[in-house]
């Protein structure tokens, strides 16, 4: 009888997660997970604190891939839902699988935490003390906000650029000049772009916009605005295929939190078999004759090392890690020298969380969309002023109202965008919520008064960056690929800025790969690259 194989996996966040769970679901490969930290899902984990929970970046749960979307309903079912007319809102997801279950069949999120929450999505860029659409729309409110003569300009600046577009994009900044024109470009892009990434749009490569804004355009906001206004009723489709992803109007969100979702999975892996263990960090892989063979496990708790061999290694750790993994003490397989220089330039950008609890907030609701106690009804806002250093605020009351520990507070979280070791990543905790605090009160969004308590929250490589060494990642790509049985996954694992489905679809494509005994990675790697991708609609 043969043995058994196994599937080592290296984080236990959405790509390593779905691997696991795949392998169980159309496998006989035993997968064991090992994450480095004490936390289930990654950057997609749910923080506690005080009772209010936290949803580090902001995670919308929400796929134009009908195998994602019928992926979480497997999970977690919908919640049963009316719409803002109260009328029963069907939720009819029109894929190639099933019909999502939910609306007057769904579950009640009062007697279970096992749901899936349907919520209205809206994000708004906040300047000059005013409020406009994300993404930017003509409309009266953003011509009364910026004034007609600018408005003006803007559309003479976006004929220009649609007219004569610069042929050879060899930026972000040429990226977005040729979709949305200099002058937009430069009132609401430039400079909170740099303020995410810390370096001028011009130094930062085309396809970190290839891949987060893809389809959309001016001429793409303006027909959505157009089919919105004569729209008579939402619309029941969660599968929003003719949206692009940026103006979707719903999305799906687990009660308490994205960490659920995969703390969720992680019982169900184990149930059926697999095993996840914490704590547990790769600090040597051993390879032998184009394969790897082993790693070894690092117990953060013991000190202890254990070598665990397996037939199967999928990784999401960072890239630069993994290769210096390669060449502990001498290591098995030498590495290029041009792959350890290019995997030691590629860089990363660091974030803060600065949580608030308050009373209220100063900015009320001048929407059509209710809210309790009047809040704002953001999901989150993009905070463009230039005089302060936060880059978004969630409003995580809007996200889910279980987030919130008490029904009459507002429960906010500052993002900023750092990198480790600079001045705002080694402020003391206390200095660095006052910071915060400040910088609210300074852009008039809240008195600091009203403020109940805060915590702050850190985390390293959030994002993978598009400068550096970057250009030059196929060599690191060439190398990785060439160990038959080594499969790299997910937003760190490829170094690319990936939504969670992107990462879950790299998995499913490696799960599929072992399946077939195919050799090749490139199914692997064409995910979130491709022109017709499931993020963007095909014109």
């Amino acid at each position: 009888m043969a043995q058994q194989k196994t599937a080592i996996i290296i984080g236990a966040g959405p790509a390593g997660l779905t691997t696991a769970f795949e392998l169980l679901k159309t496998t006989d490969v035993h997968p064991v997970v090992f994450e480095a930290s004490d936390d289930i899902g990654g950057i997609s984990k749910t923080v506690t604190y005080n009772g209010n929970r936290i949803d580090i970046g902001g995670h919308r749960f929400f796929s134009k891939s009908d195998t994602v979307m019928d992926w979480w309903n497997s999970i977690l079912p919908l919640e049963k839902t009316t719409n803002s007319a109260s009328e029963s809102f069907t939720l009819k997801y029109q894929g190639k699988t099933r019909e999502l279950t939910g609306g007057a069949d769904g579950v009640d999120p009062e007697t279970t935490d096992e749901v899936m929450l349907v919520r209205s999505r809206l994000s708004r860029i906040f300047y000059g003390g005013k409020f406009f659409n994300y993404p930017i729309t003509l409309e009266a409110t953003t011509i009364k906000n910026l004034g007609l003569p600018r408005m003006v300009k803007m559309g003479f600046s976006y004929i220009k650029a649609t007219i004569r577009p610069i042929k050879d994009e060899k930026s972000l900044e040429d990226f977005y000049v040729n979709r949305f024109g200099r002058e937009l470009y430069n009132t609401f892009f430039r400079d909170y772009t740099e303020k995410v990434w810390g370096v001028p749009c011009s130094e930062i490569a085309p396809d970190w916009g290839a891949q987060r804004v893809k389809g959309l355009s001016v001429a793409k906001t303006l027909t959505h605005a157009v089919k919105k206004k004569f729209q008579r009723k939402p619309s029941t489709d969660l599968a929003q295929k003719g949206t692009e992803t940026s103006l979707i109007e719903y999305f799906l969100y687990p009660k308490l939190g994205p960490g659920q979702m995969w703390e969720t999975v992680t019982r169900k892996v184990i149930e059926q078999g697999g095993e996840v263990h914490k704590n547990k960090v790769i600090t040597k892989l051993h390879a032998e004759a184009g394969r790897i063979v082993g790693v070894d496990v690092l117990d953060t708790a013991s000190g202890s090392i254990e070598l665990v061999t397996g037939d199967y290694f999928f990784s999401t750790m960072p890239v630069n890690e993994l290769i210096s993994a390669f060449e502990v003490d001498g290591g098995d397989t030498p590495v290029p020298a041009n792959v350890r220089e290019v995997a030691k330039g590629l860089p990363y950008r660091d974030f803060i969380t600065v949580g608030l609890l308050l009373d209220k907030l100063i900015i009320k609701n001048t929407t059509d969309k209710p809210t309790k106690n009047d809040i704002v009804p953001d999901n989150w806002i993009y905070i463009q002023e230039p005089d302060v250093k936060v880059g978004r605020l969630q409003v995580f009351n809007n996200w889910s109202p279980y987030l919130v520990g008490q029904d009459d507070k507002v429960w906010v979280g500052m993002e900023y965008f750092v990198n480790e070791g600079d001045e705002l990543w080694t402020k003391p905790e206390d200095e660095m919520a006052a910071f915060g605090i400040a910088e609210l009160a300074k852009i008039k969004m809240i008195d600091p008064a009203d403020v109940v308590d805060s915590t702050v929250i850190h985390i390293k490589k959030t994002y993978p960056a598009y400068f550096g060494t970057y250009s030059r990642f196929d060599e690191v790509r060439e190398f990785t690929d060439s160990f038959e049985n080594l499969f790299l996954l997910g937003r760190n694992g490829q170094h690319r800025y990936n939504n969670q489905d992107h990462s879950m679809l790299t998995a499913i494509a490696a799960v599929e790969n072992v399946q077939a005994g195919r050799l090749d990675k490139k199914n692997i790697w064409e995910v979130n690259v491709e022109q017709d991708y499931h993020e963007e609609k095909t014109i």
